[in-house]
């Protein structure tokens, strides 16, 4: 894949160019534009298969360092959907594991006529052999055509897995579900093609050294089900129960505006249905979770900017657009912001609206009937707070807000800034090594602060920052296993006693994957349960 060069409108917000020459260096972008690099779409793998008579228009995408624009998008076709519920399990689907290819067709596809190709049997990119346990070679099992479906088999060392593409309105062939509509609404099937893998992939690795069971330890997720079928950068991860409920985001592409769910206990990818009002493509938005309703505020695609909030209810699977009088404050449209969830309300900082970056806070009343919600503006008491950014990081410890680094779009911050949402005053940490980053993520693991990739203001990084809350200073701490590889604007949370990692972006390819540490006796025996930050030490 070889860039190009396009004068298209991106972000002024986090732009960096890059050179062929050398680091990513920083630009000041303006209104009209900056020079950038493009990239082509990214090619299928090249052993899944698209029906040829499939709407699958792929535009190109002019693509910068910080937040690039989305130019093009698939058309929109019926694809097949999951029947997983919120535990992650799929409806006719068997939870145990198949154990030949006839029980696999049964048990997921129930195609018209099916047919069998000796050919394309190499290995898809990045994946190896399954480990089945049979020690025969998998089968991967490719739907496509026209109201009805064609079923082809080929021999694969990938593990099982399936793409299936729609034309048309045509009914997919799912077990157990239909495809039927509710008061008149239709169910979101905004993607061209499904991947489903039936068995997990277990990776096996011969160089991988070995390491203590209380030592933290990297690993790639043995994923499987109804998997995404396009990139994940720029995207939201809301951890409701067990399961990840991803949405948005973007790649090559374009961007999307498709739900995925991640079982953190099985491992199993799903792809739901959903109904109401639908969200437009977005990406850089902020997902917060407020009793089992995710609230959606602001993002963008391509070089628009929004200032709308959804909520999607996570037990009926529905959309709600909230409408807000004319006559009521609310914040200026905008993405890369951050927000959290406290007494009752939304809490948003910064980000940037097409033409600057942003320092200011909102709240938005959440315990309240979607109708009856509103914005308000927070007056800042004190002289300090942070400069304008997006692409930082904010955490709720307790009633403090911590925000880590950022960018305007001219600069990469090392700084860390903690708001107290009572007082509503800023108050800077004062640190011994700095480390700048933007497009990183932050998740909190007892008294400490992991912050994982991002960028530097030269190169990204899959570097694991541990910043200690009761010290307030970086430590060292040992980890084993295979690292992801250096990202930024991916999405990490904490499920018991793992810490997940969704996509990214390496200024070339969107990653798709999913990587676990496992936080092992390192994570948890040294960790402090009760504690106080402490701003004036």
């Amino acid at each position: 894949m070889s860039p190009g060069r396009s004068s298209s409108p991106t972000d002024t917000l986090g732009e960096y160019s890059r050179t062929e020459a050398g680091p990513l260096t920083p630009q000041i972008s303006n209104a009209s534009g900056m020079s950038s690099p493009q990239f082509s779409p990214r090619p299928q793998h090249h052993n899944l298969r698209v029906a040829s008579g499939s709407n699958n228009s792929l535009g190109s995408l002019s693509m910068s360092h910080g937040d690039r624009a989305d130019q093009g998008r698939q058309g929109q076709t019926l694809s097949t959907p999951s029947t997983g519920n919120v535990s992650g399990s799929t409806t006719g689907q068997s939870s145990t594991r198949p154990s030949g290819p006839r029980h696999i067709a049964s048990a997921t596809l129930r195609p018209e006529k099916s047919t069998r190709s000796a050919s394309d049997s190499t290995p898809a990119r990045g994946e190896g052999s399954s480990g089945n346990g049979t020690g025969e070679p998998e089968k991967e099992q490719v739907r496509e055509g026209k109201g009805s479906s064609a079923l082809s088999h080929r021999t694969s060392r990938t593990g099982l897995s399936t793409r299936a593409s729609r034309s048309g309105r045509a009914t997919p062939h799912t077990s157990g579900h239909s495809l039927t509509h509710t008061n008149g609404a239709p169910p979101q099937l905004p993607s061209t093609t499904a991947r489903v893998r039936l068995l997990p992939y277990l990776p096996h690795s011969t160089d991988t050294e070995i390491a203590p069971t209380v030592q933290m330890y990297w690993s790639k997720a043995p994923v499987w089900g109804t998997m995404p079928n396009h990139g994940m950068r720029a995207h939201s991860v809301t951890l409701v129960d067990s399961v990840a409920w991803i949405f948005g985001g973007c790649d090559e592409r374009g961007c999307w505006k498709d739900l995925w769910l991640f079982n953190t206990e099985t491992m199993q990818w799903s792809h739901p249905e959903v109904q109401g009002d639908i969200p437009p493509p977005c990406r850089a938005h902020t997902a917060i979770l407020v009793d089992r309703k995710i609230v959606i505020f602001g993002g963008g695609e391509g070089p628009v900017y929004y200032d709308t909030v959804y909520v999607l209810d996570t037990v009926y699977r529905r959309w709600q657009k909230v409408e807000f009088p004319e006559d009521t404050p609310r914040p200026t449209t905008r993405r890369a912001h951050t927000a959290v969830y406290y007494e009752g309300k939304i809490w948003v900082f910064g980000g940037g609206n097409g033409s600057q970056a942003l320092n200011d806070v909102w709240t938005l009343t959440v315990n309240c009937p979607v109708e009856k919600m509103r914005w308000s503006k927070v007056e800042i008491r004190g002289s300090k707070q942070p400069s304008a950014r997006g692409y930082h990081t904010a955490n709720l410890v307790r009633n403090i807000m911590i925000v880590v680094g950022g960018s305007d779009g001219r600069e990469c911050f090392s700084d860390i800034w903690c708001l107290d949402l009572d007082t509503l005053r800023w108050d800077q940490v004062r640190l011994e090594t700095a480390h700048r980053r933007l497009s990183h993520s932050v998740t909190q693991v007892g008294s400490y602060l992991f912050i994982i990739g991002g960028h530097d203001g030269n190169s990204y990084s899959s570097e694991i920052l541990f910043f200690n809350l009761v010290s307030l200073a970086f430590e060292n701490k040992p980890v084993a296993g295979q690292p992801l590889s250096a990202r930024g604007y991916h999405v990490s949370l904490l499920a018991d006693s793992r810490i997940f990692v969704f996509g990214g972006f390496n200024g070339q390819d969107v990653y798709e994957d999913v990587h676990i540490l496992d936080l092992a006796g390192s994570g948890y025996l040294a960790q402090v349960t009760s504690f106080q930050i402490d701003l004036d030490q």
